[in-house]
């Protein structure tokens, strides 16, 4: 099975590999957790074990994901030109009542909360490939927008 790369940019795989070291130093913390719980004696009705476990399974699935997608991850580069939007562009948009910004990030590394949208959302398929100056529909489920594309950095 070939897996496709992880598009990242160097601060999202920076923000991956703090969140794999701390999950990591947390494994002795849980293991002891669950050392602790098991001294409770019967293990089928020691509510703390079963949350302990849990919180265990939880911890590596996690652990497990980070690793896999720091081994297989693709080094989003600055973009060189800015002439179109490209992954890792910082763009300006300006609309008729507001100005907004997103950088053009991969899947992993999205969070439309925080200004980071997807190259494969609807946002960042708009913005792909536009140049300085263009005309942009943004359509989300309460409106379609027009802006124009004001900087590309």
């Amino acid at each position: 099975m070939i897996s496709k790369p992880f598009r990242l940019t160097e601060s999202g795989i920076a923000e991956l590999q703090e969140e794999l070291n701390k999950l990591i130093t947390e494994r002795s913390m849980v293991a002891d957790r669950i050392k602790t719980a098991r001294e409770f004696g019967d293990l089928s009705e020691n509510a703390e074990y079963q949350l302990a476990r849990q919180e265990q399974e939880k911890n590596e699935t996690r652990i497990t994901e980070l690793e896999h997608i720091l081994a297989n991850v693709e080094v989003i580069k600055a973009p060189k030109g800015d002439s179109k939007v490209q992954l890792g562009s910082i763009v300006k948009l300006k609309g008729s009542a507001k100005t907004k910004e997103f950088q053009v990030v991969g899947t992993v590394e999205a969070d439309p909360l925080n200004g980071k949208i997807s190259d494969e959302s609807p946002i960042g398929q708009a913005l792909l490939g536009k140049g300085l100056g263009e005309q942009v529909e943004i359509k989300t489920p309460a409106e379609t927008t027009t802006y124009k594309i004001a900087d590309i950095s």
